[in-house]
């Protein structure tokens, strides 16, 4: 009896010692996974980072090829177009102006209603409609046919048959988001087509015109007197708001920037003349470039497997077509790395099926659960169960591709600010700052990416603060606007109507360079 029960304890035993060399074999091989997957992330921090001292060589790369871009054309990466915008609404605009912004599968027209004084819209009216599919690849003339169609309904519907009269003079600010060479204010020609067009007739054609000839065919007495992009509406709107605006820049689904310029500084350009002293610049500033910008392989290959391969690549750096993009593969990396997420999902290689509405909801998940996480995992990455500790990595992923995007765009707005001498390098007198000789400077923003990421603006703010330090940057001030597109190209419009034109002949020139 004695021998059983010693045989039976030894076997328990050495049960029990098998069973807890497989949980210590277990627990060493989710260590040795988790230490894989912290490298991972160890190593994607190291390539984002972005020191103070390294978006200082970024805004300084910014200023250069902002200087070399007005000198030649083709100098730069950044392309530096004019826009022939001298004047920018100042609050003395009244009247009824009309807006229309063409920039994808739908546009938008407007009637804006201005008072005469600064901040004065007394109304504005909007009607969206889509562009039917076979128009974006038939001819120019039913494209804007089509447009100019709708122009004259809303124009008769919008005036409650006051002064509905086709033949009244009627002002029009075309947003028009191609890409264009311009040469005057409301002229300009198509380069290229993008977003889906196919229109070749229209490729070499003046814009303005086609659209003028389609009003024409309708009978409507209406005149495209400012042809602009949705930053330099941004630009008009900030400025119509506050007088010391001199900047926009628009971080939503793409990127891109203006800015208000000394004509003198616009060397390509020598002899151009503007009776303001200044012309607002469109950097495309998408297309920016420098080795400085911290660059990941999960940036390079998104790179080359994008339609456009060395090209926009700050862009494919900061703007929200591209950040959650960004995510997705670095999870697929983890994936592939160990079995944390589970089996790998064929979700995870599908090219931009984490958009980057999702990555923020997920990366602003204050659940004690990360239950946004957990489902958004789940029901667009097909990755059921994941334990908290998992949800906590890809939050901590999120925040360092977010953090990234915003310090580089605050580095690209304080290389404007260098530029034209307001990041404060001028206002030092014998080692000391000089706030007397610090200007009040407003930069107006837009788009979803500022706007409504929380964590992506309070990193932007944190960065600009520390690259300008606290006591210039309490003198920079970023202004949201709303629908620059629109009630900005209105504000144009007023700013170039014939009327305007006139009054500001009669007055002094504004000297606009006290603003630089």
């Amino acid at each position: 009896m004695g021998k059983v029960v010693v045989g039976l304890a030894l076997t328990v035993a050495a049960a029990a010692c098998a069973v807890a060399a497989v949980v210590v074999g277990r627990r060493v091989k989710s260590k040795r996974k988790w230490k894989k997957v912290l490298g991972v992330l160890r190593e994607l921090e190291e390539s984002c980072d972005t020191t103070v001292g390294r978006l200082k060589q970024v805004v300084d790369a910014m200023a250069v090829e902002m200087h070399a871009g007005l000198a030649s054309e083709g100098g730069s990466k950044l392309k530096m177009l004019l826009t022939f915008v001298e004047n920018l609404p100042n609050g003395s605009e009244k009247g009824t102006y009309y807006a229309l912004d063409l920039g994808g599968t739908n546009f938008r027209v407007l009637r804006v209603q201005l008072g005469g004084t600064r901040s004065s819209i007394l109304g504005h009216d909007v009607d969206r409609r889509p562009i039917p599919p076979e128009l974006m690849t038939s001819t120019s003339q039913d494209l804007f046919d089509f447009i100019a169609l709708s122009l004259v309904e809303f124009v008769e519907s919008e005036e409650d048959g006051i002064n509905t009269s086709r033949d009244r003079d009627r002002d029009l600010g075309f947003t028009f988001s191609f890409p264009v060479k311009q040469s005057s204010v409301s002229s300009g020609i198509l380069i290229k087509w993008t977003k889906g067009f196919v229109i070749p007739d229209m490729v070499g054609k003046e814009v303005a015109g086609c659209l003028e000839q389609a009003l024409s065919r309708q009978g409507l007495n209406m005149r495209v007197v400012a042809l602009v992009n949705d930053t330099v509406g941004t630009l008009a709107l900030g400025h119509y708001h506050d007088a010391d605006t001199v900047a926009a820049v628009i971080i939503g689904t793409g990127t891109n920037a203006c800015y208000l310029e000394r004509t003198d500084a616009i060397i390509k350009c020598q002899g151009l003349f503007t009776t303001s002293g200044a012309m607002v610049v469109n950097m495309e500033w998408g297309n920016f470039w420098s080795s400085h910008l911290p660059r990941t392989t999960y940036d390079i290959d998104l790179d080359a497997d994008s339609p456009n391969p060395n090209d926009q690549g700050f862009e494919k750096l900061i703007s929200g077509m591209y950040l959650g993009d960004i995510v997705r593969r670095v999870i697929l990396r983890m994936s592939q790395e160990t079995d944390i997420f589970g089996s790998v999902s064929s979700r995870l290689s599908v090219p931009f099926i984490l958009r980057t509405p999702l990555m923020a909801a997920m990366h602003e998940d204050d659940s004690p659960d990360l239950r946004e996480v957990g489902k958004i995992l789940r029901e667009i990455l097909e990755i059921p169960d994941i334990p908290l500790k998992v949800r906590k990595l890809v939050v901590k992923v999120c925040d360092v591709i977010t953090r990234r995007a915003a310090r580089l765009a605050a580095a690209g707005i304080a290389g404007i600010l260098k530029k034209i001498g307001r990041d404060g390098s001028g206002g030092l007198t014998g080692g000391r700052r000089s706030d007397n000789k610090m200007k009040r400077t407003v930069v107006a923003v837009e788009g979803s990416l500022y706007t409504s990421y929380t964590m992506f603006r309070e990193y932007l703010n944190e960065a600009l603060s520390e690259i300008l330090g606290e006591e210039v940057a309490q003198h920079v001030i970023l202004k949201v606007t709303e629908d620059g597109s629109g009630i900005g190209a209105a504000l144009l419009a007023a700013t170039n109507s014939h009327s305007s034109l006139q009054q500001q002949q009669q007055q002094q020139p504004v000297d606009r360079v006290q603003l630089l």
